[in-house]
């Protein structure tokens, strides 16, 4: 990649040399913008938290095939809503999309 380059990874987080581009990051080479990353998720302490130039994003709970148990709670809460004909809540509205 060229000097100053931005490289964005929002598929796979193994499609990326960590090390490497940590290394690059420190040495002001390159930017980067992550949404994924190897490991996942990032334990405390790993150097992609601290590392310049880089945004990091957090994947949204649940997106690893596993929601989270306040998101279940929710659903299993607005469906006995909805089956007693009840107003949901947390309705967002249709006004402005």
């Amino acid at each position: 990649m060229r000097d100053g380059a931005l490289l964005v990874n929002a598929g796979r987080g193994g499609l990326v040399v960590t090390e490497d581009l940590v290394a690059e990051l420190r040495g002001g080479r390159l930017y980067a913008a992550l949404d994924v990353t190897a490991p996942e998720p990032l334990p405390a302490g790993h150097p992609l938290w601290s590392a310049p130039g880089l945004l990091l994003t957090r994947t949204p709970p649940g997106r690893n095939g596993t929601p989270p148990a306040r998101a279940m709670a929710l659903a299993k809460a607005q469906l006995v809503r909805y089956a007693a004909g009840e107003p949901l809540v947390n309705v967002i509205g249709g006004e402005g999309y």
